[in-house]
């Protein structure tokens, strides 16, 4: 054979197990090892060579793995921090509530700009979801979903459509019009399809692919037209609560975070997890990219926000019950259990200005597309316009 592998059958003591068995005398590169059946069988399946067990396995990676840590440390010769002294620090900043969006009958738990930067949809726990006019706070549209905590809503790129999904385990588009009397009901397509709550979902860069996450564990990418699954994504050990979409024109990765402490970064072409961060001590409720694309950001009920770049972890952010988070560039906003909108510079660490409004937990953050407004939801019903 061409890998040199060949296969005669002897009677003897197996050279792994030692108990006299026919053998099966495998020669690997020329080399001669004489197991009998069921360790030939045991070695195939763990993928082990001559000598190699599952617990020297794990010790070799452990040693590759200190290995690493003392290359990176080698690297990192002057923290942040210290480059960021240099750095003027951000002047005083007067942000303020300039729109409130009343109409939910429930806690708020997700919204998403448009990209003309001017409506916005929200999902609730009254089993709502309501597309608005920010500028002038009317409701344009108003869908009944079949169940209640609608989780996950996203507006399509063009701004024709809206995706939404909660414990009905279902990711559902419905196309939006000017007929603003249109029953949208009518026209929803069930695109996804998960055994477990959808946590969060968002178009790629159209209209015609959904990228989605779930509480059974995994996230997917689904064809909207059909409602084909195109590619999933298993690595996560419990539930995801939240992905996002690398902010690129081609838009081939994208990150996800969930209660198994870990947020993972995805090749959405191959499937695979190229990239994974284990830093918290809790679920990772939120993740989101910087604009650049280069680092993003966590969120934790461990009581922080952690910025990454996209090979190490560089700021952390520790506050009570951080929730989520949003980077508009230099700034990054996160809302809190504790009713406040906490405003971080990146580059130094530190806190800038706490926003005060909200009458309850702060669920949800996303700043506009142009970046110079910022909405937040709430468990108080209501949404915020902050500029």
């Amino acid at each position: 054979m061409c890998d040199q592998t060949f296969l005669a059958i002897t009677f003897g003591p197996c050279e792994s197990c030692g108990v006299t068995k026919p053998l099966m005398n495998i020669y690997l590169k020329n080399e001669p090892i004489n197991y009998c059946s069921l360790c030939v069988e045991l070695m195939a399946c763990q993928a082990l060579a001559k000598g190699e067990s599952v617990a020297s396995l794990k010790k070799e990676s452990e040693t590759l793995k200190a290995k690493l840590e003392e290359e990176r440390g080698k690297l990192h010769d002057v923290e942040l921090h210290q480059v960021a002294e240099k750095v003027e620090t951000v002047a005083q900043l007067t942000i303020k509530t300039r729109r409130t969006l009343k109409g939910h009958g429930n806690k708020v738990l997700c919204m998403d700009w448009c990209k003309d930067k001017r409506r916005i949809v929200s999902s609730s726990q009254d089993g709502k979801v309501i597309v608005w006019d920010a500028f002038t706070t009317n409701k344009e549209h108003a869908v009944t979903m079949p169940c209640t905590w609608v989780m996950a809503c996203a507006y399509a790129p063009s701004g024709c459509a809206v995706a939404c999904g909660g414990l009905d385990n279902k990711c559902s588009v419905y196309p939006l019009s000017l007929d603003k009397n249109e029953n949208l009901s009518a026209k929803k397509k069930s695109v996804a399809m998960h055994t477990n709550y959808l946590s969060s979902c968002t178009f790629t860069n159209s209209d015609m692919q959904l990228l989605t996450s779930s509480g059974d564990g995994t996230c997917a990418l689904w064809d909207v037209e059909s409602g084909q699954l195109l590619q999933s994504f298993h690595g996560h050990s419990a539930d995801v609560l939240s992905l996002d979409l690398a902010p690129s024109e081609t838009g081939n990765t994208f990150v996800s975070g969930g209660c198994d402490k870990k947020a993972n970064i995805w090749d959405m072409r191959s499937g695979q997890n190229v990239q994974s961060f284990e830093t918290h001590e809790s679920d990772i409720n939120t993740v989101k990219y910087y604009p650049s694309g280069d680092a993003f950001a966590s969120g934790s009920d461990d009581a922080t926000v952690s910025a990454y770049p996209i090979c190490n972890l560089f700021h952390s952010f520790l506050h009570d019950l951080c929730l989520i988070l949003i980077f508009p560039g230099r700034l990054l906003f996160a809302g809190y259990n504790d009713y406040t909108i906490n405003v971080w510079d990146v580059l130094k660490g530190s806190r800038v200005s706490i926003l005060f409004g909200h009458e309850n937990r702060v669920s949800t953050v996303r700043v506009s597309p142009d970046g110079t407004a910022f909405c937040s939801g709430s468990w108080d019903n209501t949404l915020r316009i902050w500029a």
